[in-house]
């Protein structure tokens, strides 16, 4: 079962990874109104290929390791699935806030002042307190419906793969700059 965890995890990265370098190989785009092709800036190549990153259909991936681990019986997972499917749900709005809070990083690298790169910590740690409150909202719900191993492996498998695709997107983005 570890084998084929880390094989259906590698293949989602693999498929994150591909998404990255096919956003980041096409490197014109029409200008404006002008009808000739300009380079786009990196700003630009790197915001696109966040986006595809944030929006792959790891959704599905992510339901194939989630099966794959927890092995639920019939009876188990007509309790589950729907559980997590709200889970799932409630997790993407935050996605939508990760999304922004790249793009707001992106848009400001050039020019960050403190009061940006205040703000942009403060959304940051928002966003991981949201995170560990949802994660422990269904976590108590699926330990409710199915027990405290049954929710515990969700947990754990959830944070595993919400690791991964974090170091996915932290490897893309570049460091800020000293003033």
């Amino acid at each position: 079962m570890k084998v084929t965890l880390i094989t259906i995890a590698a293949g989602a990265l693999a498929a994150a990874a591909t998404l990255f370098a096919q956003a980041t190989t096409k490197p014109i785009s029409t200008a404006a109104g002008l009808g000739k092709q300009e380079p786009e800036s990196n700003e630009e190549v790197n915001t696109r290929a966040y986006i595809e990153l944030l929006r792959t259909d790891l959704r599905n991936s992510k339901s194939q390791i989630i099966s794959e681990v927890l092995r639920l019986d019939a009876g188990q997972a007509s309790r589950f699935w729907p559980i997590y499917k709200e889970f799932e749900t409630e997790y993407a709005t935050l996605g939508d806030q990760i999304l922004a809070l790249v793009k707001k990083y992106v848009e400001h690298y050039d020019s960050l002042t403190d009061a940006v790169a205040g703000q942009l910590g403060s959304e940051v740690l928002s966003i991981e307190q949201q995170r560990n409150a949802l994660k422990k909202k269904y976590y108590d719900r699926m330990k409710e419906a199915l027990g405290g191993i049954t929710a515990a492996r969700f947990l754990h498998v959830e944070n595993q793969l919400e690791r991964i695709v974090d170091l996915q997107i932290a490897a893309q983005l570049p460091a800020i700059r000293q003033p």
